[in-house]
This record gives structure tokens, sequence and C-alpha cells, in this order.
């Protein structure tokens, strides 16, 4: 069997395929969350709402279903993704309180304006994920038949707060797959054409 020396680190590999995973939950989540963001209820048969029985690909418990795991394994890939750039987000924020506090200038434009790209990235998922974790596990409201609890707020600001916290995320996440792009598609790119290469070059002997 030949083998084939990568062309990408090891460490580089184990990112970008975290960073796909994370890539496909997250339009899985966006998608579903879009969906219930025009569709905002299931209405009832003979009501005022035209959006009663209409199906989108899915029926709406099928899209709940996605949003909820797309959502639990987006949170647990970032959860993984976040320690595996620790470094860089400490090395970067100390960086940048220095340069608020005036002690240094040592960050150019782009720089500064990954690093507020990647707190609002983070701060809206955080946002995100906590009320989404709410509305998943404190029952309540007219659809379920049960008191709604008021932790802090109604269910109904709950649900804003994670709509809109979710909106920011996704804005600001297509911002940041933008300003990595060609990151993106060079290693991509490498990671292909080595496993290509690799499957070509290996099928003659197995056909021998």
């Amino acid at each position: 069997m030949m083998q084939i020396k990568s062309s990408v680190s090891s460490q580089t590999r184990n990112n970008w395929l975290i960073d796909s995973l994370l890539l496909i939950s997250a339009v899985g989540a966006t998608l579903s969350g879009i969906y219930f963001l025009f569709l905002t209820t299931g209405g009832y048969q003979g009501g005022r709402n035209p959006y009663y029985g209409i199906a989108v690909l899915f029926e709406r418990h099928t899209w709940s279903d996605i949003h909820i795991w797309t959502g639990v394994i987006a949170t647990i890939v970032i959860l993984i993704h976040v320690p595996l750039h620790w470094e860089w987000i400490v090395n970067m924020t100390k960086r940048m309180v220095k340069e608020l506090l005036g002690k240094s200038q040592n960050l150019n434009a782009r720089s500064r304006f990954n690093v507020v790209i990647n707190i609002v990235v983070g701060l809206s998922f955080l946002v995100s994920a906590i009320t989404g974790i709410y509305l998943l596990f404190v029952p309540g409201g007219p659809r379920m038949a049960v008191t709604d609890p008021m932790i802090l707020f109604s269910r109904t600001t709950w649900d804003l707060i994670h709509t809109w916290s979710s909106v920011v995320l996704t804005l600001a996440v297509v911002v940041h797959f933008a300003i990595h792009w060609k990151w993106v598609v060079k290693v991509t790119r490498k990671i292909l054409s080595v496993r290509w290469t690799y499957r070509t070059r290996e099928l003659p002997a197995r056909e021998m």
C-alpha cells in the first residue's frame, strides 16, 4: 500500500474537521430557525392563521427536532472548538486590552476587526445557547397547558432573546467565515487533493 504524506499538519486537519462539523450543524440550526422565524405558529384549522397546515420539506415537528439536535451538536462542537483556540483567544484579548488602555498599539485594523467579530460571536452564542436550553427544559406556555414559571422573564421574552441573539450570531458567523475564507479554501483543497491522490494511486493495486 502506497502512503502519501499529507501537506497539512494533524492540528490543521483536526481544526478543519471540527469546523466542518460545526458548519453543517450551524446550517441545520439556522435553516430550521429561519423556518420558525417566519412560520411562527402551527395555527389551527378554520382559524385566521394562513400558515396552518403548511409543510416546507418537512412537518413542523420534524423542523423542531432538526433545530434542537443541530443546536445541541453545534453547542458541543463549539465547546470543543474554544479550548483548541484558547491560546489565541487569551493572546489576542491581552493585546486588545493593552491597546484600549493605551499601553501598546500592535494590532492592525484587520486583527482588531477579527477580535471584535469573535467577541460578538462568543457573546451572541452564549446568550443563544442559554436561552435555547431554557426553552428546551423549562416547560410553560399555553400550547403546553402549563403555567409559565416566569423565571426572570416571561417565556415570550426568553423566546425573543433567543431569536434575536441567534440572528446576531448568524450574521457574525457569516462575517467570521468571510474573514477566514482564504484559509478555508486553501486547507480544503489540500485535504481533498491528498485524499483524491491517495485513492487514485491505490486503485490499480486493488484491481490487480
